[in-house]
Parts: C-alpha cells; sequence; structure tokens
C-alpha cells in the first residue's frame, strides 16, 4: 500500500506565504497540498513522461487513456479574491486547516488533487476518471452531446460534459459548497464554474489548464497550468483512507 501522505506537515510551509488583505482584492498564494513541485512526481522522480506519438481512438480523437501520476502545477496561478474569500482564507491557515475536508477522508472536488496516480478511460461517449487517493472516487466526463441538466443537485465534483476539438475541454459545474481548493483552504460557494482542458501532446504526456470562473469569490478568472506524466506499465491500487488515516488527529489547530 502507497503511505498517505500527510497534509498537515505542509501548513509550516504555507503559513507565511498569506499576506495581509485589505478592502481591495490582492493576490493569495495557490491552494497547496495539491500542488506537486517542478522536481517531478514525487513517487517517480520523472517530470517528462516515455516519447511517442500521442495514440487516438477509432474516429480520430486523441484517446486520453492510461494510468497517470498526479498532476504537477507549472503555474499556479494569481488567485485574486474579494474581502470575505480572503479573510476566510486566512482563517483556514492561521488555523492549520483544521477542518479540510479532505484530511478527513472526504472528496477533494474539483481542481484538486491528491499525491496519487488516476486513471483515464475514455469511449467515445464518456470519459471516466478513476482515483486511488482518498476514498477511491471518481467522476464522468459525458461526451456524448448532452447539456448540463436543469436544477442539479449539488455534489462534489459536480456535472461535467466535455467537447472535442484537437483538446478535451471540459465544463463542470452543480458543486457544493463543501471542498477546499487546497490545504490553504481557498473557498468557493455552489456557483462554482470550473473549465479544465486536456490535451495528450504527446504519448506520455498530459497538458491540463485549469480556468476556475466565480464572481462571487474572485474578481477575475483564475488560470493555473498542470502536466501529467504517463505511469507506464502501473495499475491503480484499492486505497481505503479511513484505515489509516492520521491526518485528522494532527490537525488540531490552535
Amino acid at each position: 500500500m502507497r503511505t498517505r501522505l500527510v497534509g498537515w506537515t505542509i501548513a509550516a510551509a504555507l503559513a507565511p506565504m498569506l499576506m495581509a488583505q485589505s478592502n481591495k482584492s490582492e493576490p493569495l498564494p495557490p491552494p497547496g497540498g495539491s500542488i506537486v513541485g517542478p522536481e517531478g512526481n514525487p513517487l517517480t522522480g520523472r517530470s517528462v513522461g516515455p516519447s511517442g506519438p500521442a495514440p487516438r481512438m477509432a474516429d480520430g480523437k486523441p484517446d486520453l487513456s492510461g494510468v497517470w501520476h498526479s498532476p504537477r502545477t507549472t503555474d499556479p496561478g494569481k488567485p485574486m479574491m474579494l474581502p470575505w474569500a480572503a479573510k476566510l482564507t486566512e482563517e483556514r491557515t492561521a488555523s492549520h486547516s483544521k477542518d479540510d475536508p479532505e484530511a478527513r477522508c472526504l472528496p477533494a472536488g474539483v481542481p484538486r488533487m491528491n499525491p496519487f496516480p488516476y486513471k483515464l478511460v475514455q469511449t467515445p461517449a464518456l470519459l471516466v476518471m478513476l482515483f486511488e487517493g482518498n476514498i477511491h472516487s471518481y467522476r464522468q466526463v459525458f461526451l456524448d452531446g448532452r447539456g448540463h441538466p436543469k436544477n442539479l443537485d449539488p455534489t462534489w465534483y459536480g456535472d461535467s460534459i466535455g467537447a472535442w476539438g484537437d483538446t478535451l475541454v471540459v465544463d463542470t459545474v452543480g458543486f457544493n459548497d463543501k471542498f477546499w481548493f487546497g490545504f490553504a483552504g481557498h473557498p468557493h460557494t455552489e456557483q462554482l464554474h470550473v473549465i479544465e482542458r486536456y490535451h495528450r501532446r504527446d504519448l506520455g504526456n498530459l497538458d491540463i489548464d485549469i480556468t476556475i470562473l466565480y464572481p462571487g469569490a474572485y474578481t477575475e478568472p483564475w488560470k493555473i497550468k498542470r502536466t501529467s506524466v504517463l505511469a507506464a506499465g502501473w495499475e491503480i491500487k484499492e486505497y481505503i483512507c479511513n484505515e489509516n488515516n492520521q491526518d485528522a488527529e494532527h490537525l488540531v489547530g490552535k
């Protein structure tokens, strides 16, 4: 079993990064806990995947299928937050993120990722994302041309629909307000709207551009760039977060 990476250990590194907030919107640091540093994936040390042409489906569309290492962030962007959201983020970080839902084995939401591998399974009508870490959860991205249903019940991963060019554009709405964007505690509400762009530039590298849209908490779109390396020959493993969760007892706050 791969060892659970304890999120609270990041608190000391994040705390000095927080800046005082005035009545004007100011940038806050990127969400912690979900970012793998530029040295590459912590489980493999690799920052570049195997070379070769990107595979394609029978209809010519890129095939994103495979097991991928957790994304590393190449550009965290600058979240420009309204005062209420900045204040709440400061409070959560000052309290050492003791109420972080992910540390209690709840879903990470979107676009937060844990440090464990994930698997993409693609068909012409559906892309499924299977996550090894945390609660062994999944997302569905519908590729059959449907729109978002009306009167969505808010959920942890929302409702995702995708459209192809040479890049898959995933549009997700219908979120609940329970998850954090990262260990620092950046908030959102049920009005959250996330757009992700997945581009398999070659066999071993998947580029992911994320835009967080929410005018109630951010003064402008928050754009994040990530990349995933193909975990060739890997399979995701069973991971039951609650079996040996050592996070919660250490997240005691002030």
